[in-house]
């Protein structure tokens, strides 16, 4: 497949508290803004929260399986969260290519995760090199 700039794909995925709390389990971030109910209830959210790098993972998944596709290596990401997601809800994460070294095979994508809503949650920017013929 040849890349182009303005070439786009996304991804949609219902984050669930079982999602969330396997999270925070994996990476230890058990702030109760994500997993306790009652807490969150007194918060500025008013109900749980997902954390933000569990929706922006979706990014990686779909840099790997959609675009660029298989065997692309992360290189660098930035983020910036700009809304909460609530637990339950299903969110799209989108890449879309922004730059195309023309020198090496490496590619900036334009990352965004919106909410249920199509409101932006979460934007950056990401390189990735391109995956290599053996």
């Amino acid at each position: 497949m040849k890349i182009k700039i303005g070439d786009s794909e996304s991804i949609k995925k219902t984050l669930s508290a079982e999602h969330v709390a396997t999270f925070a389990a994996l990476v230890e971030d058990y702030n109760p803004v994500h997993l306790d109910a009652e807490y969150a209830a007194t918060t500025q959210f008013g109900r749980p929260i997902v954390h933000g790098k569990l929706a922006s993972s979706l990014i990686s998944g779909l840099l790997a399986s959609k675009l660029p596709g298989a065997g692309c290596i992360y290189l660098g990401q930035t983020l910036k969260f700009t809304k909460p997601i609530f637990v339950g809800e299903s969110v799209t994460a989108r890449v879309t290519v922004t730059h195309i070294r023309e020198d090496k095979p490496i590619v900036t994508l334009l990352t965004e995760v919106f909410n249920q809503q199509m409101e932006l949650t979460i934007t950056g920017e990401a390189t990735v090199r391109l995956a290599q013929a053996v």
